[in-house]
C-alpha cells in the first residue's frame, strides 16, 4: 500500500522565517513534515523489508532536493500538499542512487554509519535501491498532472543513464570536459533541476519561469557535484562523514583530474596516466599537492563558482521574495562551501 502525504504543511507554516544562516533554515518546518513523509513511506514496505528501507532513510543527507522544491514554490507564490509530496518522492529517488552508488564505489560509511552495501552485501543492496526507486515512481503517479509524473520519471532515467555512462568512462583519458559535464548534469543536477521547475510548476508558475527555474536547479547541481567531486581529493572523512578517495580508485575522472592532467607537464601526466590506467595505489597527499601546484583544484572550484553566478541570474523576478532570497543564500552557502577545498 502507498501511504498518502495529508496536508500538514499548515502546522509547518509556523516556523518559516527561522534562523538566518544555514540555508534550510526558511523550510525547516516543511522538511520536518517531509521527514515523517518519507518515515511513513518506510513503513509502507512490507514488514520484512521496512527495517532495511528504515536504515537507508535514515542515514541518506540534508535533504537538499525537497528543500529545494518548496525554496522554489515559495519563490513562484505559494507551498502546497504537492510540495510535500514531491519533495517525498524526490529524497526517494536520491536515496536509492545512494544506496547504488555505495555499491558501485565500495563504500564502507555515509553519515558516519555502516552503508547498507557494507551491512547487508551488494545483492540485497540493489533490491533495496529498486525498491525505493519503484516506490517512488508508484507515488508520482498520483499527480493529477500528468506532466509531473512523466517529468518525475524522466529525471530518473537521466539519472540512472548519468550513472551508466560514468561507469562506462572510468579509466578512460579520453574523457573530455563536455562529457563530464553531460555525466554530472544527468547524474546529479537532473534531480536539483527537477526540484525547481516542478516546484514552480505545482504552484502555477508560467512556462517562462519554469524554465528559468530548471536551469537554475541545474546550474546548482552541476557546482555542487564539483564542490563534491574536489572534496573526494582534499576533503577528510572524519569532517565529511562519507568514505572518500573512491574517485580516484574507482577511475573517476572528475573536473580536478581532468584539470590536473591538462595543466600538468608531459612527466607528469604520463605518470598519472599510467597510475590510472593500471590501478595502481596512488599518494593521495602527493596529488593534492600537485592540484594545488597546478591550479587544478582552484579552477575547478572557479568553475562551479561561475554556475553559481549563472545561477543566480535565474531568480530575477520571482514574486516570493522571501523565498527567492533563500534561494540565492543556498548559492552563496554553497559558494562559501567551496573555500573548504583550498583552506
Amino acid at each position: 500500500m502507498v501511504v498518502k502525504i495529508t496536508n500538514l504543511l499548515k502546522d509547518a507554516a509556523n516556523t518559516v522565517g527561522a534562523k538566518a544562516g544555514f540555508p534550510f533554515a526558511l523550510v525547516k518546518g516543511h522538511l520536518a513534515v517531509i521527514e515523517k513523509a518519507i518515515r511513513a513511506q518506510a513503513r509502507a514496505f512490507d514488514p520484512a523489508v521496512e527495517g532495511y528501507i528504515s536504515y537507508v532513510c535514515d542515514t541518506s543527507g540534508k535533504r537538499i532536493r525537497p528543500a529545494l522544491a518548496i525554496m522554489a514554490g515559495g519563490a513562484c507564490g505559494n507551498v502546497n500538499d504537492g510540495h510535500a509530496k514531491l519533495g517525498t518522492i524526490l529524497e526517494l529517488i536520491h536515496i536509492a542512487t545512494l544506496v547504488h552508488d555505495d555499491i558501485i564505489d565500495g563504500a564502507d560509511i555515509r553519515r558516519e554509519v555502516p552503508t547498507a552495501n557494507a551491512k547487508w552485501g551488494s545483492a540485497l543492496s540493489v533490491l533495496l535501491g529498486d525498491a525505493l526507486f519503484a516506490h517512488a515512481l508508484m507515488l508520482a503517479s498520483e499527480f493529477d498532472d500528468n506532466t509531473i509524473s512523466r517529468k518525475i520519471a524522466r529525471a530518473s532515467s537521466q539519472v540512472c543513464t548519468g550513472e551508466i555512462m560514468q561507469t562506462q568512462r572510468r579509466f578512460d583519458l579520453k574523457l573530455t570536459r563536455d562529457e563530464y559535464f553531460r555525466i554530472i548534469e544527468m547524474k546529479t543536477a537532473e534531480l536539483f533541476a527537477v526540484a525547481t521547475e516542478l516546484g514552480a510548476r505545482l504552484s502555477g508558475a508560467s512556462p517562462e519561469i519554469q524554465g528559468n527555474l530548471r536551469q537554475f536547479g541545474l546550474q546548482l547541481g552541476n557546482a555542487y557535484q564539483i564542490y563534491d567531486d574536489c572534496l573526494d581529493i582534499v576533503g577528510k572523512e572524519e569532517v565529511v562523514g562519507k568514505t572518500l578517495r573512491t574517485d580516484l580508485a574507482k577511475g573517476k575522472l572528475t573536473l580536478p583530474i581532468l584539470n590536473l592532467m591538462a595543466a600538468s607537464s608531459g612527466t607528469q601526466r604520463a605518470k598519472l596516466s599510467k597510475l590510472l590506467i593500471q590501478n595502481e595505489p596512488i599518494d593521495l597527499s602527493v596529488l593534492a599537492g600537485i592540484a594545488d601546484y597546478e591550479g587544478a583544484i582552484e579552477a575547478a572550484i572557479e568553475t562551479a563558482r561561475d554556475l553559481l553566478v549563472q545561477a543566480r541570474t535565474n531568480l530575477v523576478g520571482l514574486p516570493g521574495e522571501t523565498y527567492t532570497a533563500g534561494l540565492e543564500q543556498i548559492t552563496r552557502y554553497l559558494d562559501g562551501l567551496l573555500d573548504d577545498c583550498v583552506a
